[in-house]
């Protein structure tokens, strides 16, 4: 589906490109129904978890002050590469390769909730905004973060209390979020393909490096991921925590807060880590 998503997209993409404003609304919708499997109860937090946040958070800052003197757009593309937080689907790969879901389950909902805290403050002092006081920008950037990853998360939990029913009903539903993302990736697909179409020829170069940059990072986070998770016998969660990345919600935070070219960097990081995902599957079913 994602190769299909992502070509109908591109041919398809002024169509696609005018249904933007529909991202955010599939994103809220796609973390509600992963929140609706959630149980708090089973959910422990690791030094593992704090660990793979500290790499997300301060490898994405470190990185990007390296690349920038070399170019800004650059360093953009592949820091939100690192900032993404886990992906709602990564629990189903870590399934598929025998890793511990729960472990993994927790540090989705960790690396979510620290983009929330996190991503605004970045985004005040190297995005579209710098030219306003921080607390304006940090304002202006928080309220759709916080109602775009938080806000899933409490209805989830108010709902529990009062319609657990809904919450059921919902979680027995949870595959509607494969076409969900299927869209959002045709959508987001169509935008990132109507920027490059409309830049000139000279942006060329930088939009090859960055997603240059995608592949070296994705290999990265997979392989420092599974070193940290094998230190605590996680690897797998460890791995897929740092490496499988909502790729949808990059794009987003690229294309609203950052320069919309960078989003060339989270854009081809799908393909990335899906080639390491298929690959980390065959290789476990060869070995049955």
């Amino acid at each position: 589906m994602m190769p299909v998503a992502m070509t109908l997209g591109g041919l398809f993409y002024p169509f696609f490109e005018s249904l933007t404003f529909l991202t955010p609304y599939l994103i809220f919708v796609m973390l509600f129904f992963a929140y609706c499997n959630l149980q708090l109860k089973q959910i422990r937090f690791t030094k593992m978890h704090v660990l793979l946040a500290m790499v997300q958070i301060f490898g994405s800052i470190t990185l990007f002050f390296l690349i920038q003197s070399f170019d800004l757009t650059m360093a953009q593309g592949v820091m939100i590469c690192i900032l993404a937080p886990t992906a709602t689907a990564a629990p189903v790969i870590a399934g598929m390769l025998k890793g511990n879901v729960a472990s993994l389950t927790a540090y989705s909902l960790i690396s979510n909730l620290s983009v929330a805290i996190v991503a605004p403050i970045i985004f005040s002092f190297i995005g579209i905004n710098q030219e306003l006081p921080f607390i304006d920008s940090f304002l202006r950037i928080l309220q759709p973060m916080f109602l775009l990853l938080l806000l899933p998360l409490i209805l989830v939990i108010v709902l529990r209390k009062i319609r657990p029913d809904i919450i059921a009903s919902a979680g027995a539903h949870a595959g509607v979020s494969f076409y969900l993302w299927s869209m959002a990736l045709m959508i987001v697909t169509g935008r990132t393909v109507g920027f490059v179409i409309q830049e000139s020829g000279d942006s060329y170069f930088t939009e090859i490096m960055i997603a240059t940059g995608s592949l070296i990072v994705c290999i990265a986070q997979f392989i420092v991921g599974r070193k940290i998770g094998r230190k605590f016998g996680d690897t797998v969660a460890g791995g897929q925590g740092l490496g499988q990345k909502n790729t949808i919600l990059a794009i987003w935070m690229a294309q609203t807060y950052l320069n919309p070219i960078a989003s060339i960097g989270p854009g081809a990081y799908v393909l990335w880590q899906n080639l390491i995902n298929s690959y980390q599957v065959w290789r476990m079913r060869k070995h049955l």
